[in-house]
């Protein structure tokens, strides 16, 4: 019988270890890291731990952090709002020293219905400002971070609010005066957390909470203009201004501090009991979902946000709220180059410098009217602009480059072809000045006129000493060749006189030519004094005339042509005489009849 009891215990917590869920929900149900500190407590680090707490959520998340000073109950107030002993619960300690380290969550969250939308309420568990050991940027960066991750920011402070709990909301003031000013129907970064001003006191009587945070939030005099009052009371204005805060009063729970987490409900102060359920539904009553660019975040992206976050609050030896306006400026950056990089690309290089560069302008207009209307911060957002236009002209030089490449190769390939047309010209087998010159001019027009872009200039200066020098050189060949077909072409003409056709007239015509070019030579001694000669300028003109018009380019038939000529006077020769009698044009013997048929005496 003695071992029944034991029995019954094996049995049931086997049982309850069967049960489907029983495992994952305990797991669950306690406090893991979100962000640590580094080793010189200084900066933030993401811990594994709670990031795949947070990762798990699939509905929209909303977060509830409790900040203050250190040893002031954080941890005690958060487990007193998820009903929760401390044993169970977040850490709670006693001692001097802080017992939270960085930012926790509780891994069990509590959903809550808001707006007939399910969400899913995150705790989170701040260290204290002004522990032993920890430099005050530290202290900035959580109370910065926990700004920008919360929905409801708990201020919790004890008795009363000192300068320097003011003091600590200038980072918030910033964040809401860089971000939660835009215009309706534009994606705000992130709303604002609401601000509950929490006061613990041992007592209620005199003012209420609403009264002191008031009068704390009142301008204080500065008569004498110093530095630190006018930034506290540029805080208050703004603290008045934003509007999203609200205040509560809770008394203490017990004056025996130390043995609060051994107390019941009933052995606490019943006036702080009716207080803090009335404060857990205050909290729930202004609970909102996290809204970063106007859409809520699920587990994932609120992972995402938290390292984006964590990312800008390390940059630089302070956090700043420049450094979360470049973050959140990210992707408009990035849509701007996008439209820029479009209206860009609309271009056909290569294009003249000045209309690339009224493109480039008219291109940046359109990206700094998106970037005005879409770009987050008023008064930090001048770095993101800065980076804007710096980025901008790194595209910008992008363009310049590939236009110069583009016109360089155009061009080159229109100096190559001009060169190519010349060398042509240059080996023309009839010589023609008017088809070299016309030539020339098509090349030049051609390349005036296609050749656009940087390159234009210094190609220009290239295709001008090219021309030049090819024209020199075929004027130069010109008059020799000429002269060369002439000599050639008279001796032929001579030869078809005399044997082929048998033309008196062309004969004579030939012989004068022949004689005229070699005897004129000799006479004068070069070939180059002809050139100068009125009757060469004739032969020259009815040359072109002939070798090169509107009409025939005898270069190109040249070969066509005399073989069809030849074919001809062959068929003439052979087919053509036997019809016609074989008659010459200038007959040697006179075959009529009647006539002497004495042999003619030359």
């Amino acid at each position: 019988m003695a071992t029944l009891p034991g029995f019954l215990v094996i049995c049931l917590t086997l049982g309850w270890l069967l049960v489907p869920g029983s495992c994952e929900l305990n797991e669950f149900q306690r406090a893991f890291p979100v962000v640590e500190p580094d080793f010189g407590h200084t900066k933030l680090r993401l811990a594994r731990e709670g990031l795949d707490v947070i990762r798990r959520i699939e509905s929209p998340i909303a977060a509830v952090s409790v900040i203050g000073p250190y040893r002031s109950g954080k941890s005690f107030l958060l487990n007193q709002l998820l009903s929760l002993p401390c044993d169970k619960g977040f850490g709670v300690g006693h001692m001097r020293d802080t017992k939270t380290k960085g930012i926790w969550v509780w891994g069990d969250p509590v959903d809550v219905v808001v707006d007939g939308v399910k969400v899913t309420v995150l705790y989170l568990d701040t260290e204290g400002f002004e522990s032993i050991g920890k430099s005050n940027v530290y202290d900035d960066r959580i109370f910065a971070l926990a700004t920008v991750m919360s929905s409801v920011l708990i201020y919790n402070l004890p008795e009363t609010i000192r300068e320097a709990d003011i003091s600590r909301l200038s980072f918030a003031v910033e964040i809401a005066e860089e971000f939660y000013g835009r215009l309706d129907g534009q994606d705000v970064a992130f709303e604002p957390a609401k601000l509950l001003w929490l006061i613990q006191r041992d007592f209620l009587q005199g003012k209420s909470v609403q009264q002191m945070v008031h009068e704390a939030l009142q301008r204080v005099p500065n008569a004498h203009g110093d530095r630190y009052i006018d930034q506290i009371n540029q805080i208050r204005n703004s603290l008045s201004i934003m509007g999203n805060s609200t205040s509560f009063g809770l008394p203490q729970p017990h004056l025996q501090r130390t043995k609060l987490c051994d107390m019941k409900d009933n052995e606490l102060d019943q006036l702080y009991v009716e207080k803090r359920e009335r404060l857990k539904q205050l909290v729930t009553s202004i609970i909102r979902p996290k809204i970063v660019q106007g859409k809520t975040l699920n587990g994932e992206e609120f992972a995402s946000f938290l390292e984006q976050i964590l990312e800008a609050l390390n940059k630089g030896e302070i956090p700043s709220t420049g450094s979360l306006v470049e973050i959140f400026n990210k992707a408009i950056l990035e849509r701007c180059l996008m439209l820029y990089n479009k209206q860009m690309e609309r271009l056909h290089l290569p294009l003249p410098e000045e209309k690339l560069h009224q493109s480039n302008i008219e291109s940046k207009v359109e990206v700094k009217k998106l970037f005005d209307e879409q770009h987050f911060g008023r008064h930090h957002a001048e770095q993101s602009s800065i980076k804007l236009e710096e980025e901008l002209q790194k595209v910008y030089r992008n363009f310049v480059l590939a236009n110069e490449y583009q016109s360089s190769k155009l061009c080159e390939a229109l100096y190559t072809k001009c060169e190519d047309k010349m060398e042509h010209l240059q080996a023309l087998r009839l010589p023609s000045m008017a088809k070299f010159n016309a030539g020339f001019l098509h090349c030049n027009q051609s390349f005036e006129k296609e050749c656009v872009g940087p390159s234009k200039k210094k190609y220009e200066q290239r295709i001008i000493k090219m021309l030049g020098k090819s024209r020199s050189l075929f004027i130069k060949d010109y008059n020799n060749r000429l002269f060369n077909w002439l000599v050639a072409f008279s001796l032929a003409m001579v030869v078809v006189g005399r044997f082929v056709i048998k033309f008196f007239l062309l004969e004579i015509g030939a012989w004068v030519m022949f004689i005229f070019l070699e005897t004129y030579t000799r006479m004068f001694w070069t070939s180059e004094s002809l050139y100068y000669n009125p009757a060469w300028h004739v032969i020259v003109a009815v040359w072109e005339s002939f070798v090169y018009n509107p009409i025939l380019d005898l270069d190109k038939w040249a070969i066509p042509l005399g073989s069809l000529i030849l074919l001809s006077v062959l068929y003439w020769r052979c087919y053509g005489r036997r019809k016609v009698g074989g008659r010459s044009l200038l007959p040697l013997y006179n075959t009529q009849k009647g006539a002497s048929s004495r042999s003619r005496s030359d």
